[in-house]
Order: structure tokens, then sequence, then C-alpha cells
């Protein structure tokens, strides 16, 4: 990932959570525009990348809408075969299903998270997808 980028993600991730935190929307709005901007910018780009997409999914309110984004991040992820992002999208993807109560579509995104979290090193990560799927699966 371009090192340029990757810390201009970080700076509207930090601004955002600070402006989060402060409860002060118009500040959150602003740094949610540039960012989206940025990645918009970027699109299919030599400079576009799943932790752009995944970032602004991620202050994204709208739970649809969310995984919209979530989903073309995982296109992207697809794109450069990068099972770290796979599976962290995946997995978001899955959570956000489970807050629309759409408990299938919660699996399938986990079965995905499940199959490309194999040759990754987070273990905690691992372990949060296998016991979601598991529980869902059992519920």
């Amino acid at each position: 990932m371009n090192t340029k980028i990757y810390k201009q993600v970080l700076f509207f991730a930090d601004h955002l959570m600070a402006a989060a935190q402060e409860q002060d929307q118009s500040k959150f709005d602003g740094f949610y525009a540039e960012l989206k901007r940025l990645c918009e910018e970027n699109e299919n780009t030599d400079k576009d990348h799943p932790v752009q997409w995944e970032t602004l999914a991620d202050f994204t309110d709208d739970l649809p809408l969310a995984i919209t984004i979530y989903e073309q991040a995982l296109l992207k992820a697809e794109a450069i075969n990068d099972k770290d992002f796979r599976s962290s999208i995946s997995y978001s993807i899955a959570t956000m299903k489970i807050e629309l109560d759409d408990k299938a579509g919660a699996i399938e995104s986990l079965e995905k998270a499940k199959i490309s979290c194999n040759k990754i090193s987070d273990k905690e990560l691992k372990a949060e997808i296998h016991d979601l799927l598991e529980e869902l699966k059992l519920s």
C-alpha cells in the first residue's frame, strides 16, 4: 500500500474517532467526507487499497450502506489476495448482518472469513470468527 495514502487514512481515522468521542457531528461529517473523497479519488488506480474502504465502512452509521462499502473493500482485498483484509472485512460484514437480523447472510460471511483466516497470524480474529460462527450455527 502507498505509504502516503496509509498515513492519510490513519489521519482521518484518528480524527473521526476524536470527533466521535467529542460528539462533534460537524467535525465528524467533515472528516468522513474527506475520507470518502480520498477513496473515490483513488478508486481503480494503483493507489486503491481495501484499507481505505474498510476504514470508510467502519465509520458509516447506516448499516446497509456500511455493508455495501465493506463489500467493495472485500472485492479489493480479493483482487490483491490479501487474506488478512478478507478475513476482517468478512467478519465485519457478518456482525452488521447480525444487527440487521440476517442470520443466513452472517453465516455466509463468516464461512468466507473462516476460509480466509486459515493462513493469517491474528489468532484473536481467528477465534472471534470461529466462536461467532459456532454460536450462530447453534442458535
